[in-house]
C-alpha cells in the first residue's frame, strides 16, 4: 500500500527537503528512481525524447557500475542524475554510519546536487549530514507504478488526478515497474501535453 500523495505532518516533519517547486505554470517535474537499468532506461529516454520531456533520474551506485553506458546515455541526452545511495539502503532501517557510506559511495559513480533516500525514508540525522551537500527531493505525486497489485488504469488514473503546476512525480525505470510503467508513462504525458503541461528540468 502506498500514498499518491505526501502525507501533510511528514512536509511538516521536513519542511527543508523538497517536496514540490513553487510556480504557478503549468510545468510538472518528472523523476525515474533505481535505475540504471539495461531494458527499462532506454525505452524512458526514448519515450522522454518522443515528447521533448527532461527528468531526474535517481540512481543506485550498483547499477551504475553495472550498466555506464546506460548512465552516460542519460547525461548526453540532457538529463540529471540524482544520488540514491549506493545499493538502495532504507534509511530507517539502517544504521546512519553505514547509510552515509552507501551515499559516499554512490557519489564516486554519481557527480551531482541531488539525493532521494530510497523509499522515502531518511531519518532526521541523515537528512542534516546529507543536506550540507545535496538538494534532498522529495515528490508531490507517487505514480505507484511498482506496486503489481494495481493496474496501469488506477496507476495513471492517480498519477493524472493527483498532478498539478510545480509537482514532482515519481516512475521508476526498474523492471518491478515495468508493465505499470510501459503502459502509463506515454499515456500520461500525452494526456498532461493535452493540458498544457511542459516536463522540464527541475530547478537546480
Amino acid at each position: 500500500m502506498f500514498l499518491v500523495r505526501p502525507p501533510i505532518l511528514l512536509k511538516k516533519l521536513y519542511p527543508s527537503l523538497l517536496w514540490k517547486v513553487n510556480t504557478q505554470e503549468k510545468e510538472v517535474y518528472l523523476s525515474f528512481d533505481d535505475g540504471p537499468h539495461p531494458e527499462i532506461t532506454p525505452w524512458v529516454l526514448d519515450v522522454l525524447n518522443d515528447f521533448q520531456a527532461k527528468a531526474i533520474f535517481f540512481c543506485v551506485g550498483e547499477n551504475v557500475e553495472r550498466y555506464p553506458d546506460v548512465y552516460r546515455r542519460i547525461l548526453d541526452e540532457g538529463h540529471y542524475c540524482g544520488n540514491h545511495t549506493n545499493n538502495h539502503l532504507n534509511g530507517w532501517n539502517s544504521d546512519s554510519a553505514v547509510y552515509l557510506k552507501s551515499v559516499a559511495a554512490c557519489a564516486r559513480l554519481v557527480h551531482t546536487n541531488f539525493f532521494r533516500p530510497p523509499y522515502g525514508r531518511l531519518k532526521n540525522t541523515q537528512a542534516k549530514r546529507i543536506s550540507r551537500h545535496y538538494r534532498i527531493v522529495m515528490w508531490d505525486v507517487l505514480s505507484g507504478d511498482f506496486d503489481r497489485t494495481i493496474t496501469p488504469e488506477k496507476c495513471l488514473e492517480n498519477t493524472l488526478h493527483y498532478s498539478r503546476p510545480g509537482s514532482i512525480v515519481v516512475f521508476h525505470d526498474s523492471l518491478k515497474a515495468r508493465k505499470n510503467l510501459f503502459s502509463v508513462l506515454p499515456l500520461y504525458l500525452t494526456e498532461m501535453k493535452n493540458r498544457g503541461y511542459r516536463f522540464p528540468l527541475l530547478p537546480g
